[in-house]
This record gives structure tokens, sequence and C-alpha cells, in this order.
């Protein structure tokens, strides 16, 4: 596809597609367009891409995305081309073609297998959703039909990751065994939470402190790529702009000089109702008000666990109940009622065993899957 015209329909083709699904929800279309183009998103700094459609008697009827992340590549010994923005009708030749382009493409540049559904980063939704299809989705999930799985699985794809996302009820009242432990660690290891101002994000650095502990978090996850300096600076801009700053929180270690951060939780209300209000997740002309009113007011009983990461030596001590036992606390002042957390990897029994003191089910899991080449 080549084009502003012809990325634009590339968008446009998933909110057609799902437009009448009542659990999926339209992402932000000038999102989705800055991420896909190479001219706004600095993780074109180490990846390339190339986006298809598949097309039937004129009609769009199919769309991926191919995409090489050569520093993941380079992390983990690969030569994998990514598929990504996968979507299509149900018919499994639509299906074979795009992936068969997706695999010839790759095949062109030394790649020896194929995975997805993949973004360019880590900071970009991935996985097919396996289970909890009559789950109401977020923004920063994918959301498909089920016969999605059949056609893969057929085409003889085969699981690489599994990835599970959490529905939490927010408790009354901070149950007394994690609010008791949280005071304990925080007086025996002297970590105290941290409420940054804007301008100590923005502009103090504090914002790229947050994305360090990310990217020294994650490196050894699923597929994970470090973020640039470039990235950072986007991610900072895109979620630290507009963040309620209450909803933020971060650890200190004040055994340290210059109390350093440790660990951090990014939440926001859920914008799922609100984007269910715009025209294809355009914010023109009235989709900004239903945002601003969810971002601003909270008119929503749902937050969503975006970001949270603590650096792996404060993990095993702990540092993560200091965070949940504020965080839960402006939850309650906010009124939201359930949270939402992020993909968390099935295996990983130290993130998902800390849902433990709270009112938790898994309601969605996605999968990655890969094929040799």
């Amino acid at each position: 596809m080549e084009g502003l015209k012809g990325l634009k329909e590339f968008v446009q083709f998933q909110y057609d597609l799902y437009r009448d699904c009542p659990h999926a929800v339209p992402f932000l279309f000038s999102d989705e367009m800055n991420t896909l183009r190479s001219d706004k998103n600095a993780a074109f700094d180490f990846c390339e891409a190339e986006y298809f459609m598949a097309y039937r008697d004129g009609q769009a009827v199919g769309r991926v995305a191919a995409i090489i992340n050569r520093r993941a590549n380079e992390r983990w010994d690969k030569k994998q081309v990514r598929f990504g923005w996968f979507d299509f009708v149900d018919d499994v030749e639509v299906s074979k073609k795009l992936l068969e382009t997706v695999e010839q493409w790759g095949l062109e540049r030394g790649m020896t297998e194929i995975a997805g559904p993949l973004g360019f980063t880590d900071m970009d939704r991935e996985g097919l959703l396996i289970e909890g299809y009559d789950c109401d989705t977020t923004m920063y999930v994918n959301y498909n039909y089920p016969y999605y799985v059949t056609h893969i699985e057929t085409l003889g794809f085969e699981k690489d990751n599994d990835y599970v996302e959490c529905r939490v009820k927010v408790p009354e009242r901070v149950p007394d065994k994690f609010h008791k432990i949280a005071a304990m660690i925080g007086k025996r290891y002297n970590l105290q939470v941290k409420k940054f101002t804007r301008k100590e994000l923005l502009s103090g650095g504090k914002g790229r402190e947050v994305f360090d502990i990310i990217n020294a978090t994650y490196k050894d996850l699923y597929g994970y790529s470090q973020l640039s300096d470039r990235q950072i600076n986007q991610l900072v801009n895109q979620y630290i702009k507009i963040a309620d700053l209450n909803l933020v929180t971060a650890v200190e270690d004040w055994n340290t000089p210059e109390h350093k951060m440790v660990g951090f939780g990014i939440t926001f209300p859920s914008f799922t109702s609100a984007l269910r209000k715009t025209r294809d997740g355009r914010l023109l002309p009235f989709g900004w008000w239903h945002l601003l009113r969810t971002l601003k007011w909270h008119k929503t009983d749902v937050v969503d666990l975006l970001l949270i990461g603590v650096l792996p030596e404060y993990r095993a001590k702990g540092a993560n109940s200091i965070i949940f036992d504020d965080l839960i606390q402006w939850f309650q002042r906010y009124n939201f009622e359930w949270a939402e957390t992020g993909p968390q990897m099935e295996s990983n029994e130290g993130v998902l065993s800390q849902w433990q003191y709270l009112d938790a089910h898994i309601n969605r899991k996605h999968r990655c899957y890969r094929k040799a080449l």
C-alpha cells in the first residue's frame, strides 16, 4: 500500500469489520495512523514494515502488516518477520493469502520464521484473542472474532506465547493484609510513595526514568526490544502529558542519596465506553468530548492498569504492594468499581500472584503464534 489514502483505508478496515460487534472497541484513528507512519513512529529507526490488503470484487476483505524488528531479532538471535494488524472476513482463502504474502516478504529479506500477531514493539497491541470473546475489550489490547483462531491454526501456526488479562474488583477498603504488607515493606527498606508533578515528569527527567525502568524490567520478556531515546520521548509525551497524576504512582528508595525511583504504576480511566461514542475512533466532531469526560471527570467505573514496572531487585522485596496500596485508595476516591490489567505472561507467576489478596479473575487470554518458513 502506498500513500496516506491507502493507509487510511488500511486503518478503516478494522472499524468496518467490527462495527456491529458488541465487545470490540474502536481504537483512536489518529493513534493508529501515527503508529503505522514511518515519519511519525520512532520504532522505524530499527524496524521496517509493509502493509497489505486483500480485495474481492473491489471490496476490501482483509489486511495485514509485515514487520521486521531488527533490534528484537538481534536480542533474541532470530530472523523473524512479524505479522500484525491482522483482520479478515471469515474466508480461509483470504487469511491464507494475507499470511502467505507476509511470509514471502519475510523470505525475500532473509527471515526464517514468522510470528504474531505482534506490533513494532511491546508498546503495541499483540496476541490473538483466544478466550474472553464475551468480555468488553480495552483500547490497549486486540479483539478478534473466534474464527481467527480456527484460520491460523488450520494454516499450520503453533502457540509461541500466551498472555492473560485479569479483571480485578476494587475493594471498598484496602485489605488489611495487603495494607500491612505494604507498610512493613516500606518501613523495612525505606521505600516511599512519590507523586510527581507534570513538570518533573516532562522536563525534569522523571518521565524518562519511568521508561528506563520499563527497559530494565521487561528486558527478558517475550520478544522485547529495548526502547530507544526517541521512543521514550514519544511515550512520555503520549502518556504523561494527559495522565491524571493522582493515578500515577512511583516508589523511591530513600536509602539512596538521589531518592532513586525503583518502580511505578501508570493507570488511566477506561476509554472503552467513550470510544464507542466516537465516529470510528475519530476525535471530531464530538469524540474529543467523550474522551475528555472520561479523562478529567472519570465518567466510567473501570480503570485500566496500563503500565507497571518495578526493578527486579525491588520486586523481590515486594515494592509492587506499595504501588497498589496507594493506587487502590485513589481508585476508591474516584469510585472505580473494576480494574483491568494489561497482558501478563501466563508463565509469570510472580506478577500473577500479586492479585492473590484481591477479588480477581482471568477474563481474557491472548496468544502469539509462530511458524518456520
